[in-house]
């Protein structure tokens, strides 16, 4: 199920109001009881926002920042779908795949390449 407007609108009151969200998606620590999280992915940075034990849906508070310059796959599909970002095993619903995809390939378009590579 895709991320609803509440919860965007609950993330966006945690960033940095100049910024804006471009993709959105709900993780799991693989191993961990640890509540689950959320990666926003905005113009500036990747954020990841931890939910509370009580509600697995509602973002509590900002855990990590990373520029925007960092992909955050790729995404291993053989077994459940996971991911590391920055030294951490996420897991994340097959229907997020996309997503991150879609974030990865964001990034990769914003490095252009050089016209003059002999120069």
């Amino acid at each position: 199920m895709p991320v609803s407007s509440g919860v965007r609108k609950r993330i966006k009151e945690l960033l940095d109001p100049d910024d804006e969200i471009h993709y959105v998606f709900p993780a799991d620590i693989l191993g961990s009881t640890n509540p689950s999280v959320f990666f926003a992915v905005t113009r500036k940075t990747i954020t990841i926002l931890t939910t509370g034990y009580l509600s697995r849906k509602t973002p509590k508070r900002v855990v990590s920042t990373t520029l925007r310059n960092h992909r955050i796959g790729p995404v291993d599909t053989s077994t459940v779908p996971w991911f590391k970002f920055e030294g951490i095993d996420y897991e994340i619903d097959d229907e997020y795949i996309a997503v991150v995809h879609a974030a990865d390939a964001e990034i990769m378009r914003a490095r252009p390449e050089d016209p003059l590579p002999d120069l």
